[in-house]
């Protein structure tokens, strides 16, 4: 091959081992991203192809290379995410994450995720609404845990509707926790993930940490925490309407969800995007949209919601 296709780029150790990746997994990805051969003789990348292909696969390079040099570990995940702005010509995303004791740092792995991480930290009141595998839950988890373990408040408290029981759970077996948690196990997951599971378990039975269906909140009042409301979408307007108005002093939320995964028997009630018409604009509210395109779980999952996407846009739902 010629010296005109072929492109050396220098790199740190760590940088150098988060591009070629576990069993040069990494490295793999980015092969298949821009159809270029990637090579690792040591103290950098080497890229081969054609010239456009390799400018892109740079861009990618240095963008991992720069997460890992900056102590923030870098997953499958980061790697496409970072071929995917590469390849559509975005900046790379700023890499200053939520620093977390037990996993070093939360930091974004798209445009829209650094954009909504700056909304977190800058309005009282975030929505967030995209399809499933965007990140709107872990960072906002992420971004109450780090709030919480430096002081800024009180409490982290996590609501989310129980649809499946109708929040009419007294058929189930146990206690009142036995009851709720299968339908908080995925909070629990990502607090779990973040916080590591002693100091989470310590957290909570504190009462720091606080996991409920939405019907719990009513009568509350909700000062110095972070509140979350994950899967809004399946909140009905009386229940957004009451969760909203929770907040006390030195309180804030983020309201996530997916309105195109709505579970209420009548769609038309879910309170979820009812409320970003009404107060989308009110000083202090901020709305942070996410699309197929910052799908960062396995990549089959954003070719499955942009499937779904064009069924529903050709049905004119």
């Amino acid at each position: 091959m010629s010296p005109e296709t072929r492109e050396f780029v220098p790199l740190s150790d760590a940088g150098l081992r988060a591009v070629s990746g576990p069993n040069s997994r990494h490295a793999a990805l980015l092969e298949d991203a821009f159809h270029v051969l990637v090579e690792t003789p040591g103290g950098g990348v080497s890229l081969a192809g054609g010239a456009k292909a390799r400018a892109a696969a740079k861009r990618a390079v240095k963008a991992i290379a720069d997460r890992a040099d900056k102590g923030v570990a870098v997953s499958e995940g980061d790697v496409r995410a970072a071929a995917t702005a590469a390849r559509n010509g975005e900046a790379p995303v700023g890499m200053s994450g939520i620093p977390l004791g037990r996993r070093g740092a939360v930091a974004p792995k798209t445009a829209a995720q650094a954009a909504y991480l700056d909304l977190l930290s800058r309005n009282d009141l975030v929505f967030a609404a995209g399809p499933a595998g965007t990140g709107k839950t872990f960072l906002a988890v992420a971004h109450g845990a780090g709030l919480l373990l430096r002081g800024e408040v009180d409490r982290l408290v996590i609501a989310r509707p129980a649809v499946e029981a109708g929040e009419r759970l007294g058929f189930l077996p146990g206690d009142m926790n036995e009851k709720v948690d299968p339908y908080m196990a995925p909070v629990w997951e990502a607090l779990s993930d973040i916080l590591g599971a002693e100091p989470l378990k310590r957290r909570r039975d504190k009462g720091e940490i606080e996991v409920a269906p939405i019907a719990f909140m009513r009568g509350r009042t909700l000062n110095h925490a972070f509140v979350i409301v994950d899967e809004a979408q399946n909140a009905t307007r009386l229940q957004m309407k009451m969760v909203l108005t929770r907040l006390g002093e030195g309180a804030r939320m983020a309201v996530t969800g997916d309105p195109t995964q709505v579970d209420l028997v009548n769609r038309g009630d879910s309170g979820l995007v009812h409320a970003i018409g009404l107060l989308e604009g009110v000083d202090g509210v901020a709305v942070a949209r996410f699309s197929a395109g910052d799908v960062v779980r396995h990549p089959l999952v954003e070719r499955i919601v942009r499937a779904y996407d064009a069924d529903a846009a050709k049905a004119g739902r």
